[in-house]
């Protein structure tokens, strides 16, 4: 076997055949156990995680194991994996700012989900099933499927994996079928934790890794369509089954190099969005390539670290959904990240970090190009605030600096408080997620600010506890632009719990 590296940069230590596997831990068998019993874990997301548990390239699972869980319960084989997620929140919104909005909302969002795999030697077969359905919206919440996909597959696949193909020292992962992706940042792709419902694709996936050197990636797939999505039959209850958008090609690359100098990580990545319309609904015949570049180090005690994330994109788009409207816009747009911490070494290890995001907007709606940056199959929650029925800001036409403050005052609670400013990128162009425009540009282009604060608490490795409150400070844009609600300031707050089992 080639002889590798032992420092694994995006999991924990691997169990002792990943590890011989990868190459070669000098140590016996006792000395490999005692570092398994150290290892520490990822904090998995308040949401339906099962299916990210195990990693069968580094031969571990990236969670600790549920204390109660089913396997151990129904005493079931080791080639066989099954767990159920159960995730409740209540979640209630005082004012609006959205074009037209009256008032409040609340939701009670339930998310159950349901993980099976059977797994022989390098052979892998699984399954996901998720329930996510609300209580407590009417005809006024604006519930859409974002909020509901009641009892239908997010999962299902065929996979081969081998740790150390043919004697060279990288491991290879071919994943055919219905599955999830998560990649990089999150910023352009991947599996929604706070949202209730989660993004899926049929196709095929493949994985490379040469052991604490890099990463590959390459997929080829159709995004998959929730169905119902009328607000209507959603708030009926109506089930569908989810389609894949046959019309819609979305594929990619995305490399991953570990440590190139002090500590820095790299990724360089490409997207290819091709959109057709739907059997059930019109597109805006999306035909995007989206390249992009992060560089970063993790956080670490008594550490700078840092973010760096750029984002191009260019293709064309048309200019409506509407049949009769054909014309196609060229599109040009682009985004940047950036964020500098530091994580103090005292009590709690307290990580204070500036931050800033801009995402561009349409410069002129009448000239026949398109600069809205869109942010494809991506998460907001971690940088912009819950999402649920608030999402007041999404990777879009804003200008955003701001800080987070987080801290741990155990092992088992975190918290932060994050503080942003936001401007419109382009003041003629929306604010997309309150659908409120002003082409004339006279309101002005500052939106508000956003003050925010959550809690988690682990109770242990099956219970985890988590509750945030939000407050939107409306600024000239918000309060004055056409069609938008009075001026009283938005709060929203939300608690839940997650069981696994």
């Amino acid at each position: 076997m080639a002889t590798q590296k032992t420092r694994f940069p995006n999991s924990s230590l691997p169990n002792t055949l990943g590890a011989i596997l990868a190459g070669g831990f000098c140590m016996g068998a006792n000395d490999a156990l005692q570092a398994a019993e150290k290892k520490t874990y990822t904090k998995p997301p308040v949401a339906a995680f099962s299916s990210q548990m195990a990693d069968p390239l580094l031969g571990s699972d990236k969670y600790e194991k549920p204390v109660w869980n089913l396997h151990d319960a129904l005493d079931l084989p080791k080639w066989l994996f099954l767990s159920v997620d159960q995730r409740t929140r209540y979640e209630t919104m005082d004012g609006s700012f959205k074009t037209g909005g009256k008032g409040g909302d609340q939701q009670i969002p339930l998310q159950t989900d349901v993980f099976v795999e059977a797994r022989f030697n390098h052979l892998r077969a699984g399954a996901e099933l998720l329930d996510a359905r609300q209580f407590g919206s009417d005809k006024g919440s604006g519930i859409n499927n974002t909020h509901v996909d009641e009892a239908d597959f997010i999962q299902g696949y065929l996979a081969w994996a081998d740790q150390n193909v043919m004697y060279s020292g990288l491991g290879a992962e071919v994943i055919a079928g219905r599955q999830t992706l998560n990649f990089g940042s999150r910023r352009l792709l991947a599996r929604n934790a706070m949202r209730n419902t989660i993004n899926s694709f049929d196709g095929v996936r493949l994985r490379v890794l040469d052991y604490n050197n890099w990463q590959f990636n390459a997929f080829v797939t159709m995004p998959v369509g929730r169905y119902p999505n009328k607000s209507e039959q959603l708030l009926d209850g109506f089930h569908s089954w989810d389609e894949p958008e046959y019309q819609t090609w979305f594929s990619g690359g995305f490399l991953e190099k570990y440590d190139i100098a002090w500590g820095i990580n790299a990724e360089l990545y490409l997207y290819h969005l091709d959109e057709g319309d739907r059997t059930r609904n019109q597109t805006r015949n999306r035909r995007y390539f989206t390249p992009g570049m992060r560089f970063y180090i993790k956080p670490a005690k008594a550490e700078f670290d840092f973010q760096l994330e750029s984002i191009g994109q260019l293709g064309t788009v048309r200019a409506s959904t509407t049949t009769t409207d054909g014309k196609d816009l060229q599109h040009q747009a682009w985004f940047q990240h950036v964020d500098i911490g530091y994580t103090f070494d005292i009590p709690w290890t307290p990580r204070f970090a500036l931050e800033y995001d801009y995402a561009s907007g349409d410069k002129n709606p009448k000239d026949g190009k398109d600069q809205r940056f869109d942010t494809l199959y991506g998460a907001r929650r971690f940088e912009f605030g819950p999402t649920g029925i608030f999402g007041a800001f999404a990777r879009s036409n804003i200008n955003t600096p701001g800080y987070r403050i987080g801290i741990n005052p155990r092992s088992d609670v975190q918290a932060f408080l994050s503080h942003r400013f936001f401007w419109l990128a382009e003041e003629k162009d929306s604010w997309t997620s309150a659908n409120l425009r002003d082409t004339t540009g006279n309101t002005g282009n500052f939106i508000g600010q956003q003050l925010e604060l959550s809690t988690r608490w682990d109770v242990n490795s099956s219970l985890n506890l988590e509750t945030g409150w939000a407050h939107l400070f409306k600024g000239e844009f918000a309060k004055n632009a056409p069609k938008a609600p009075d001026s009283q300031d938005v709060d929203y707050f939300y608690v839940q719990s997650q069981l696994r089992f």
